[in-house]
């Protein structure tokens, strides 16, 4: 009896143990269970992601740092910013000195609303005082001939040092200077008729030598005034300073 219940619940045991069994594998077949769980791991972020070789396929984003050409924008930038700025720098290396500007036009007779006259006196040589001419006008202009020069009331013109006379017609462009000197008085007291003017008007030839054209110039005198006699004399214009008084 007692080996029969035993059988009994062997039977049982297997019975339940196959019944069990089929039960599992219905549960695999159906969608749910363990092969449901695996589906759902199929569409995480990283299976989503493009393999490499796809990735290195696709076209970039338009405006992207790794655009179709291949170039960084950002690196493009810089180079060219650093060629501009040698550049510039080379340039300005180079660029002249500030010069007087280029005449604009014929040349014409330079006169006293034209130029700027400036008188000075010389300690060397003695009893001298220099006329510098400077051309303020936009054109080139001539200084023909000599001074005329005016001592405060005097009505005769001093004579020229023929000597003097230069090669060429100077020549002022923009901004050029001319110069001429005036013998004042005798240096060794034989002039005669000696004064000491305090004003001083100077007036410009024309290209025939015979009459004085335009305005005058009215270049101011030392408060003292200078001493002149009738030994006074003038030199032609000259093109530099160092011709006109080494007369």
């Amino acid at each position: 009896m007692s080996s029969l219940r035993t059988s009994r619940t062997r039977l049982v045991a297997a019975a339940a143990t196959a019944v069990l069994a089929t039960l599992s594998l219905s549960a695999c077949n159906n969608g749910t269970g363990t092969q449901d769980e695996g589906s759902g791991s199929s569409t995480s972020p990283l299976s989503a992601a493009p393999s490499p070789t796809t990735a290195s396929n696709s076209p970039a984003p338009s405006g992207s740092l790794g655009s179709s050409s291949g170039k960084a924008p950002s690196a493009a930038t810089g180079s060219s910013g650093a060629g501009s700025a040698g550049g510039a720098a080379t340039t300005a290396a180079r660029t002249p000195a500030p010069k007087a500007p280029a005449s604009s036009g014929k040349p014409v007779t330079c006169e006293g609303s034209t130029t700027k006259t400036v008188a000075a006196p010389l300690t060397r040589p003695v009893n001298h005082m220099l006329l510098t001419v400077t051309n303020t006008g936009s054109k080139s202009c001539y200084l023909y001939g000599y001074p005329a020069v005016r001592f405060g009331e005097a009505q005769a013109v001093p004579p020229v040092i023929e000597d003097s006379q230069p090669q060429a017609v100077v020549t002022l462009g923009p901004g050029e200077s001319g110069y001429a000197s005036v013998n004042l008085s005798a240096t060794d007291g034989s002039g005669a008729n000696g004064y000491t003017a305090k004003s001083l008007t100077v007036y410009f030839q024309g290209r025939s030598g015979n009459e004085s054209v335009g305005t005058g110039a009215h270049p101011s005198m030392p408060a003292k005034g200078v001493y002149v006699d009738d030994s006074l004399k003038v030199t032609y214009w000259q093109q530099s300073m160092d011709d006109a008084v080494s007369w």
